[in-house]
């Protein structure tokens, strides 16, 4: 019996190609990014469980404006003609965590207001020409001083406080009241507005003054979810309710049209978190000066509740520092 010795040189030649070739590619920059792209995934998933931190199927649909107007009268025409096309939607496109978050265990069973707000019509054009904050107080009756909002028909299933950190945005300011009342008074909750304003010309810190907010607005009322909103940000949906599942939620991230968000731990804009997530996570950090960082910092936070990590428990609410230089209750906010 003769040994097909030609045939076993060619398979090992053959092979031997097949080999390099795979040493080749395994020793390329390429495939050494792709593996290092796909480690970081997973050890971001692993070590930082904040897959939850972007509610299931829901995309906020917010504005953030200037001083000029980008809607056309047109657009805005056409939508408030047809106003039974945002209505057929209105119960499908409430994300489900707001229905899943309605029974709350301090809520009693009197009259309570239905899960899903009635008065839901979806798209509201925003009123940019505000003249002044005197002349809106006339415009919302039913807003108690404080800027302090209940319904009267039934008793809310939500206690929010919206948190906006301020700082020479005057402008902004009357522009974000008319707004943000127009459209929350139809989600029928038991919110709060909270203006908190920096007293020296130190750099802007953001994150302390949401803490501040928290505590100050906690002492005044038994707030259970909070709403942590840039100024210059307002729902042009009121189907963007304003309330707290049991996951954080990052509620600006589509805003002018512009869905998604710049990087994925990114927890700024507007964002949702209920009083018992706040306290388990301490708060905000304190430590950043200056525009940034702050948001990134809360989105680690939510991944190390079950870890160890020392700065969190000793840099947040129970180690923020400030004196109260004025407090006012406005018609429509407390600032």
């Amino acid at each position: 019996m003769k040994i097909p010795v030609v045939s076993t040189i060619n398979s090992t030649v053959q092979g031997s190609g097949i080999l390099a070739a795979l040493l080749a590619v395994v020793r390329s920059s390429y495939f050494k990014l792709a593996v290092g792209c796909v480690l970081a995934y997973v050890m971001m998933n692993v070590c930082f469980d904040v897959s939850g931190i972007y509610g299931p199927g829901f995309k906020t649909v917010l504005r953030r404006f200037s001083m000029v107007d980008n809607i056309s009268e047109a657009a805005a025409k056409s939508l408030n003609d047809n106003p039974t096309n945002n209505k057929t939607r209105r119960i499908t496109d409430v994300p489900e965590d707001v229905i899943s978050d309605s029974n709350r265990s301090y809520l009693s069973a009197q009259k309570l207001c239905p899960i899903i707000p009635p008065n839901l019509v979806g798209y509201i054009p925003t009123k940019m020409d505000v003249q002044s904050l005197d002349d809106l107080e006339g415009e919302f009756p039913d807003v108690m001083l404080g800027g302090h909002f209940r319904p009267k028909e039934c008793t809310s299933r939500h206690r929010v406080a919206i948190l906006i950190p301020y700082r020479n945005r005057a402008e902004h300011l009357k522009i974000f009241i008319y707004n943000i009342h127009r459209v929350l008074a139809r989600q029928q909750i038991d919110y709060g507005v909270f203006v908190i304003e920096q007293g020296d010309s130190k750099e802007f810190n953001r994150a302390k003054l949401l803490n501040i907010g928290y505590l100050e607005s906690t002492a005044l009322y038994d707030y259970q979810c909070f709403v942590f909103h840039d100024i210059d940000l307002v729902p042009v949906d009121d189907r963007n309710v304003y309330t707290c599942p049991q996951r954080p939620r990052h509620m600006s991230v589509t805003i002018d049209s512009h869905s998604g968000v710049p990087y994925y731990l990114m927890f700024g804009g507007v964002s949702a978190l209920s009083k018992e997530l706040m306290i388990r996570v301490n708060g905000y950090s304190n430590i950043y000066w200056g525009w940034g960082g702050e948001d990134d910092d809360m989105t680690f936070r939510f991944g190390i509740l079950n870890k160890w990590k020392e700065r969190y428990k000793t840099d947040g609410l129970n180690s923020v520092k400030y004196k109260i230089m004025d407090m006012a209750f406005k018609k429509l906010y407390t600032w």
